[in-house]
């Protein structure tokens, strides 16, 4: 059993004692925008107290309009608003836990009209061009921001915590590359932060001694023209010396050209960074960003780069995070693996929030709690992701399951995932269901294809079949040749690919297979790898952290992409990360042509044609990522016999390998069996 000694240890932030060192980190969820949005939102943070977690950061609430990170975003500005935060903060002090609000003013980032800045210039992720704020405007922000610190106290709030990090206004005001003001407010160093510094003041002198006020600073912006290591260290001392209580920490700014939450960025890449701050005051220090388990939370706060550790995103997948890790169950814990599919894509696709392993998370009143009414005998068919989440689910439930895997090891496409340079966390997510599906006693029958004849037979009261999907085989001349591969072949390792391939399929499994025979794995799991591919300065000496990309040489494959859509490839890949697996690519120099049909695969190669016009592309393999089947044989074979299976995941929809939609479609059906 794991000890985790620090992470439970109390620890005193202004007046206030929290009762252990994890922190749920502000993250924005979009509830509001629901039906029942007030109980959504005390749901979802209750839940998370109850789960023992020391601390939640609330998502950030704008001080006024302008702030607001689209419209009709969170604000919070006027006392009639009041009503509605109380509901959250008594559901979260009576489930135990503590919440601050988060004050947010989005600056240039905000997604209207109004937006402004300390300048005028457009942030290239905003269509709207700010104005610049006047003189008299930013001493004007600088009292709503106390404004609504003092709103929040009255609601109920711990405290506050203001938002200056991932460029948003304070982070625009403190970087030269965005504040060129000629007022107090700009020039050199000292007039950049005198914005926030006003703010932490002005907030103080509002709230008073007893709420917590936190400051999120940002350890290093990942930007051209942004703060070094040596300016956040002296502007970390200011704040502290304005009057803040526990500085929190941030990493780069939403439009920078380096990763900063995703997998494929190294567990506590940024400590560094966080350990600058940490070494430049006496109050707390906070640290954040791809910290997944409480082994990595344990070991930065043993060896001195902070006292607590904050985790958003982890607290989605599991709300027991902390709870977990105070009963010595950390392998129980379900495992934020980083995929960013349903909370950040979803964010910035005007949608609101859940998590791909958890689809309760900002579902919580949907759900029922207890057992079902009936105690059922219930067979589920497949050890993919929907057959083992539907298992687990049930099982949770009351039911008696029995999982079918006609493998030898459960996992099913999760074995594939895994293997993915970027995708290491999968393998967390598959020993999460493993061990749940163990401590539910769910018996096992792996290596057993399930016939129905066996399934039929009365011995079962519900039967789910989640067998999946097979792989679709495009019908044109020579796909039969001994050049051709299957994705499943070559990510199974059943086959290795030559030094030129061909990917037909730019989908997410296409992306996938040329990440996998170009990519590093490394990258996603040693910091120095990944600081080197990224051009990140590991000593933060340089304006924003950031220092020249070398070349890496030529890549050990070439690799050519096709696709029938007339379209960019890899416009449907995620919105938070397809960004990063397209910049890989294109430095490993792949070839992606769109709009193309195929004609034949033979010895000389891949015949294809673009526009009419033939060509042939000399491989010496063809890897086939064309979509795929479902996988209904036996479903089918229970329906001609009069059962009535139920199908989820792959075998229902067979899209992509779409684990979220599985994951999601085999929780719910387990609550109704």
């Amino acid at each position: 059993m794991a000890i985790h000694d620090r992470l439970l240890t109390p620890l005193t932030v202004g007046a206030t004692v929290l009762p252990n060192r994890m922190v749920m980190g502000a993250m924005h969820t979009r509830l509001e925008t629901l039906d029942r949005p007030h109980e959504r939102l005390a749901a979802f943070y209750a839940a998370r107290a109850a789960g023992e977690i020391g601390l939640i950061l609330s998502g950030g609430f704008a001080p006024n309009p302008q702030g607001v990170m689209e419209p009709g975003g969170p604000l919070l500005n006027r006392e009639e608003q009041l009503d509605e935060h109380r509901a959250v903060t008594r559901a979260v002090h009576a489930a135990g836990g503590k919440i601050v609000l988060q004050i947010l003013h989005a600056g240039r980032y905000a997604k209207v009209p109004e937006c402004v800045g300390p300048g005028a210039a457009k942030a290239r992720i905003n269509a709207y061009a700010p104005r610049a704020l006047s003189t008299e405007e930013v001493r004007a922000t600088v009292a709503d921001f106390a404004a609504t610190a003092a709103l929040a106290v009255q609601a109920g709030y711990d405290g506050v915590e203001i938002m200056g990090s991932e460029g948003y206004l304070i982070n625009e005001f403190t970087a030269a590359v965005t504040n060129a003001r000629d007022d107090e407010y700009g020039g050199g160093f000292e007039g950049r932060i005198r914005f926030p510094l006003d703010i932490v003041r002005a907030v103080r002198a509002r709230i008073g001694r007893e709420p917590m006020l936190i400051y999120r600073i940002s350890s290093i912006d990942l930007v051209e023209g942004g703060m070094n290591g040596a300016e956040i260290a002296a502007f970390a001392r200011a704040v502290e010396a304005a009057g803040a209580d526990l500085i929190n920490t941030g990493v780069g700014w939403h439009e920078s050209a380096v990763p900063t939450i995703a997998a494929c960025v190294p567990r506590a890449a940024w400590r560094d960074a966080i350990r600058n701050v940490k070494e430049a005051v006496s109050i707390p220090v906070m640290a954040s960003n791809r910290i997944n388990t409480p082994e990595v939370a344990e070991e930065l706060i043993a060896s001195g780069v902070a006292d607590l550790v904050s985790m958003a995103r982890p607290l989605l997948a599991d709300p027991d995070f902390a709870k977990k890790t105070r009963l010595g169950a950390a392998d129980e814990i379900n495992t934020c693996i980083g995929c960013n599919q349903a909370c950040l894509d979803r964010i910035f696709t005007e949608r609101t929030a859940t998590c791909l392993v958890n689809p309760r998370a900002g579902r919580e009143i949907e759900f029922p709690a207890g057992s079902a009414p009936l105690a059922k005998r219930v067979a589920v068919v497949g050890g993919g992701p929907a057959g083992m989440a539907c298992a687990i689910n049930a099982a949770e439930r009351g039911h008696a399951v029995t999982l079918f895997e006609a493998d030898a090891r459960l996992g099913g496409q999760l074995n594939l995932a895994k293997v993915v340079p970027g995708k290491a966390e999968f393998h967390e997510m598959l020993r999460y269901f493993e061990v749940r599906l163990k401590k539910l006693g769910v018996t096992l029958r792996l290596g057993a294809r399930a016939t129905a004849d066996a399934l039929a037979g009365g011995a079962f009261d519900e039967i789910v079949i989640a067998t999946g999907v097979t792989p679709r085989v495009p019908d044109f001349a020579g796909v039969d040749h001994p050049k051709v591969l299957s994705y499943v072949d070559v990510l199974s390792g059943k086959a290795e690919a030559g030094e030129r391939v061909a990917i037909i399929g730019a989908g997410g499994i296409g992306f996938d297979v040329a990440e996998y025979l170009l990519g590093d794995a490394r990258e996603s799991l040693e910091r120095g790898v990944f600081f080197h591919a990224w051009g990140v300065d590991p000593a933060n000496a340089s304006a924003g952290g950031l220092t020249q990309v070398n070349g890496e040489g030529a890549p050990r494959r070439s690799v050519h992409m096709f696709q029938r859509k007339a379209e960019p490839l890899g416009r449907g890949l995620g919105k938070s990360t397809g960004w990063i697996l397209k910049a890989r690519l294109r430095k490993a120099s792949v070839m992606m042509t769109s709009g193309a049909t195929y004609d034949a695969i033979d010895d000389e190669g891949l015949h294809y044609r673009v526009d009419g016009k033939p060509h042939v592309l000399a491989v010496d393999h063809v890897v086939l990522c064309a979509g795929q089947h479902s996988n209904r044989t036996l479903h089918d074979e229970l329906v001609a016999r009069g059962a009535k299976p139920r199908l989820i995941g792959g075998a229902d929809v067979a899209a992509e390998l779409d684990a979220l939609r599985a994951i999601d479609q085999a929780t719910r059906l387990a609550m109704i069996l």
